[in-house]
């Protein structure tokens, strides 16, 4: 795991440390996650373009037009 070093105002780092304690956590962790969460937002935006550009070219539909089923053949046990 890497270091990382940042500068902010000494106000603002004492007013993060009090929210962090009443939270039960520590500015460290809110950072951590903050990053992580940061990190990961490409990757989930990519993946929900890549599941609607799947959805656009399927043929499967339930339009009037297209659809090949019956509400009681989707509900038969």
């Amino acid at each position: 795991m890497a270091n990382l070093t940042i500068t902010v105002e000494d106000a603002v780092l004492q007013r993060a440390r009090i929210k962090a304690l009443e939270q039960g956590t520590s500015v460290n962790a809110l950072l951590r996650l903050y990053l992580e969460s940061f990190a990961d937002s490409r990757a989930e935006r990519d993946a929900l373009e890549h599941f609607i550009e799947l959805a656009q070219r399927s043929e499967a539909g339930s339009s009037r037009t297209k659809r090949s089923w019956t509400r009681d053949e989707l509900h038969e046990r």
